[in-house]
This record gives C-alpha cells, sequence and structure tokens, in this order.
C-alpha cells in the first residue's frame, strides 16, 4: 500500500528526487572524506611536526565542510518541497475522490474517519517522505561507504563491524515489529476521538439541554485514554530503541580503541586507527538514523492502506460515459416503478413507486416515519442510485444525464438544512455565485426571511458560524429556502423544509412561492397537512409503498390512511 501510495504520488516530482539524490550523495561523499584526510594530518602532519601540511590539509576540510553544509541544505530543500507537494497532491486526491462519493460510501467509512484520513494520516506519509529524504538517502551511502574506508584502513578490525550491525539491526527490527500493531491501534482510536468530538460540538445543545455534560465528558476521556494507552505502548518500545542503538555504539567504540592499541603496538598508524573509529560511528550513526526510518515506515503504511482504502473505493454513482446535454421536456419529474434497497438489508426501503410531476405542478408526500420519504427525495438529484425502476428529470433518466446539467434543474432544501461559515450572502450564493444583492433579497423574501436578516449587524454581510449555529432553526431553514430560490431551478424539492416553520409563517412562503415561482415543478415533503393541502397531487407514502393518491379531498374522502394522519393533526389542533 505505502509503495504503490507513494509510487502515484512521487513520480510527478522525480525531479525534486532526483536533486535530493545528487545533493545528499555530495554530502555523503564529503562527509566520508573528512576522516580520512584528519588520519593524514595526524600521521603526516602532527606525527612530523609539519604545520604547513596541517594548515594546507586543514583548509581544505574546511572547503570540504562548506560544501557539504552548502549540499545538505539544498537537499533539505527539495526534499521539503516533494513532501509538502506529495502531502498537497494525496489531500487533492482523497478530497476528489470523496467529493464524488455517494450518501453511501459517506456512511461506509464514516465523516470522522475520513477527515483523520484526510489530514492525520496524510501527515503521516508526509513525514515519512520528508524525513527519507533527509536522512534515508544519506544514511545507506554512508553506510556502504564507510564500511568501504574503515576496510581500507585496517581489515583486522573489520569483525567489530560485522558485529556491530547485524546486532544493530536484530535489535531494531525485534523492536518495530512490537511497535507496528501499535500503530495500527491509534490511528483506529483517533478516528474515534474525532468522531465523539465531532458529535459533541454538532450536538452541543442537545448536550446541554439533557445535563449530559458529565457522560459526554466521560465518553470523551474514555477514547482519549485509549489513544493515551496505544500511543504510550508505542512510545515505550520507542524509548528502548534509543538507549540499545547507543550502548552498541558505545562498545563498539571502546572495543576499536581497545583491539586497536594492540593494533597500533603492530604498526597500524595513529591516524588509520582514528579514521577506522571515525568511520565505525558514522557507520552506525547511519544505522540508527535508519532507525527513525524504521520508526515512521510502520505509522505512515498503516495511513497509507487506510489512505489507499478510500481511493481503492469506486464510487456507487457513476457519471455517465456519454452523457446527455440535451433534454425532451421542461420542469417534469417522472418515477416508473422505482425501488430501492440498501446493501445488505432484508427489506427495500421503496417499491413500485411511479408517478409523474409536470411543469407548474405541485406533488406532495406524506407519510409516517420511515416510510421512505427522504430516500425517495434522493434518488431524484442522484444522491442514490434507484435499484429498480428509473426516474426521469425532463424526459431524461437520470443515470443518463450529465451530473451538472441535472443539478442545474434541481434546487433541494434538505430535511437537515446546512449553512457554511461565512455571511449570509455567501450561503444565499452558493448555488448562483455571481448573483446580484437584488436577487438575494428577492428570494429572502419569498422565503419569509429578509425581516431578520435586516436586523442582523450587517444584513446580507452578517456572519453566519459552521453549520448555521448561530442562527435559529426557523432562520436557518428559510435561509436553506431562500439558497435554493436563488438558484431559480425549474424543480424545487422540499425535504420537510417547512418543519420549523409556525403555520403562519409557512402559509405566507407557500403563498409567495406559488405567486413568485408559479411557473416552477415542487415536490414537497411534509409531515404536516397545512403544508400540503392545497397540493395538485399527494401521495401517502407507507412502508416504502405508495398506499393512496390524489388531492386532499379525495384522500380524506378514500384513503383511511390519510384520513388517520389528518384526524391526529386537527385533534392536536383541536386540543390546543
Amino acid at each position: 500500500m505505502l509503495r504503490s501510495i507513494l509510487t502515484r504520488f512521487l513520480r510527478p516530482h522525480s525531479r525534486l528526487l532526483v536533486g535530493v539524490l545528487v545533493f545528499q550523495l555530495g554530502q555523503s561523499i564529503a562527509n566520508l572524506y573528512l576522516p580520512t584526510l584528519n588520519a593524514d594530518i595526524i600521521d603526516n602532519g602532527v606525527a612530523k611536526g609539519d604545520t604547513a601540511y596541517i594548515i594546507t590539509t586543514g583548509g581544505w576540510m574546511l572547503l570540504i565542510t562548506l560544501g557539504q553544509i552548502a549540499c545538505a541544505i539544498t537537499a533539505v530543500y527539495f526534499g521539503a518541497r516533494a513532501a509538502m507537494s506529495l502531502g498537497r497532491d494525496i489531500r487533492l486526491a482523497v478530497f476528489t475522490r470523496v467529493g464524488a462519493f455517494s450518501e453511501r460510501e459517506v456512511q461506509l467509512f464514516g465523516a470522522p474517519s475520513l477527515i483523520t484520513r484526510t489530514t492525520n494520516d496524510v501527515q503521516q506519509v508526509q513525514m515519512l517522505v520528508l524525513m527519507s529524504c533527509t536522512m534515508m538517502v544519506s544514511a545507506p551511502i554512508t553506510a556502504v561507504g564507510g564500511v568501504i574506508l574503515a576496510l581500507q584502513q585496517d581489515l583486522q578490525l573489520s569483525w567489530i563491524i560485522a558485529v556491530a550491525v547485524p546486532l544493530l539491526l536484530i535489535c531494531v527490527g525485534a523492536i518495530v515489529s512490537r511497535m507496528v500493531p501499535w500503530f495500527r491501534k491509534m490511528q483506529g482510536r483517533i478516528d474515534a476521538v474525532n468522531r465523539v468530538l465531532r458529535e459533541q460540538l454538532t450536538g452541543i445543545r442537545v448536550v446541554r439541554a439533557f445535563v449530559r455534560e458529565p457522560v459526554e465528558t466521560a465518553r470523551f476521556a474514555a477514547v482519549n485514554a485509549d489513544v493515551a494507552e496505544a500511543a504510550l505502548k508505542a512510545g515505550r518500545w520507542m524509548m528502548t530503541m534509543f538507549p540499545i542503538v547507543m550502548l552498541i555504539l558505545n562498545l563498539s567504540s571502546v572495543a576499536v580503541i581497545w583491539f586497536g592499541a594492540f593494533r597500533v603496538e603492530d604498526g597500524m598508524q595513529v591516524g588509520a586507527l582514528t579514521a577506522f573509529l571515525s568511520y565505525l560511528v558514522q557507520i552506525l550513526m547511519s544505522v540508527m538514523m535508519a532507525t527513525f526510518m524504521f520508526v515512521m515506515v510502520p505509522r505512515a503504511a498503516v495511513a497509507a492502506s487506510r489512505i489507499r482504502e478510500v481511493l481503492d473505493t469506486e464510487p456507487s454513482v457513476v457519471p455517465p460515459a456519454r452523457p446527455v446535454t440535451e433534454l425532451r421536456e421542461t420542469g417534469t419529474l417522472e418515477l416508473f416503478e422505482v425501488g430501492f434497497h440498501y446493501p445488505g438489508a432484508e427489506q427495500p426501503v421503496l417499491s413500485d413507486i411511479s408517478f409523474r410531476a409536470e411543469r407548474g405542478q405541485t406533488v406532495a408526500v406524506i407519510g409516517s416515519t420511515g416510510a421512505g420519504k427522504t430516500t425517495l427525495v434522493n434518488l431524484l438529484p442522484r444522491l442514490f442510485d434507484a435499484t429498480a425502476g428509473t426516474v426521469y428529470v425532463d424526459g431524461v433518466d437520470v443515470a443518463e444525464l450529465d451530473p451538472d446539467l441535472l443539478w442545474s434543474r434541481i434546487g433541494l432544501v434538505p430535511q437537515r438544512p446546512y449553512l457554511f461559515s461565512g455571511t449570509v450572502a455567501s450561503n444565499l450564493r452558493y448555488g448562483k455565485p455571481d448573483a446580484s444583492d437584488e436577487e438575494l433579497w428577492r428570494a429572502l423574501e419569498i422565503a419569509q426571511a429578509a425581516d431578520f436578516v435586516r436586523e442582523m449587524e450587517g444584513g446580507l454581510e452578517a456572519q453566519i458560524a459552521q453549520g448555521g449555529t448561530s442562527v435559529s432553526g426557523g432562520q436557518r431553514q428559510r435561509l436553506a429556502i431562500a439558497r435554493a430560490l436563488v438558484k431559480r431551478p425549474e424543480i424545487y424539492i422540499f425535504d420537510d423544509s417547512f418543519s420549523a416553520l409556525d403555520l403562519a409563517t409557512d402559509a405566507r412562503l407557500r403563498a409567495a412561492l406559488k405567486r413568485e415561482e408559479r411557473d416552477a415543478t415542487f415536490l414537497i415533503v411534509a409531515q404536516r397537512v397545512s403544508t400540503i393541502i392545497d397540493a395538485d397531487l399527494i401521495l401517502v407514502l407507507d412502508d416504502g409503498r405508495i398506499v393512496g393518491r390524489g388531492s386532499h379531498e379525495e384522500l380524506l374522502a378514500g384513503n383511511p390512511t390519510y384520513a388517520e394522519i389528518v384526524g391526529s393533526q386537527l385533534t392536536a389542533e383541536e386540543a390546543r
């Protein structure tokens, strides 16, 4: 998974990676050459008292060091550019894929998990690339070069390298193998933290209304403790790694000096012994730098697999290969024997739904909770694809219609209206960015929202908090209706969009809609009979099937289900 992600997203930045390789190679060569020069100074300068040789060779060491610094800075710059570009591209790819998901895929992953995968998981892969470019490239070059040059200094001491390096790799490998499961658990538990936090922030009013702050605090503390536990377990294994590395490094250095002293008695020069020790330290330090990568690779691999899951998930609602761009009709809706069945569900949500709405008509859908009203509404703008039958908009199957053209014909006000952080104007212009202020005020007047917007500080430029939490439920609902009205579509779909309005405001809004948008087609899902009483066609939905259709009078006279709904509401009103 990790390899495929890196290959796919680093390929466009191959020039930066070549730059990293070239300059890291230059830095490593310079770093490897310095101990040899230092040995020459000791053996040919200090031992012989040749000051001129010391100054000349020292000058070369200074120049090489400056070159090494320049190469290191340039390599880090190229590596950082490559890592940041990779992170940007992965985030864009994940966001684009999530944007193509239908409601089914979003529910499959869950919004908190998708957020974690787009942020935290991408950051883990990005940090791996950054560390690879700054450490992993130079580490093998330094290690291999250090071994070669150390053997040139003295072959008989090479057994210390042959023992130290494998011992270090075995220890690091054993530790890393125990860290991987905890990193995997940690990413999953971060999802749980995001989920709980998102629920608490979104439902803060409900939490406070039911005085559930202590319960929610305890709930968050539990998932937070789970993350801390996984991080501590992984951290403890990580903590043991560096003491082990330093222990092996120090023992190896002692061994070089101890056994090197006997080699000096046999004729080995002191400078060569110093160079051998320097190369051994470089080799082991390179292995230690690689341990940083061993620490990061498991976590990045887990993150990459989670990213790949999102990128490999195909949307269930797929744009047509040859989309229809010419419509046969204007403002018509038709469902022909439509059914919908959720994957794995025993019973279908909708069965054999058929009706037609002509331009200028108002079709209403009413039914008990769970009857399938919202599912029916979601099939029209193709948020879901029907599993049976056909949905037509303007005479064309929505599965064959160009998505942008389909959505341009429909104005949807969802059951839970959502406003974005920004201003009133920016929210209203969401469907029509070039709408004038006059168009915005017209939509607000029809939606019965103009009065409270005028009273807000700044009017159209009044600030709206994320989700619309800075306004009341009724105001949020009216602003969502106004947003759809600004778009001026041919077909309006209101999914229980008048539920937060009082009866008088509801009546004024519907009257204004009928007067100002007389050529538009309306599909209204409602719980209140008063909202749909004037509809041209009322569909009574029960258990996913149409059990009655007709006008209010016709249904009241001949449909027991509708009569029961009307009777229950009238009784409630009379009781008041």
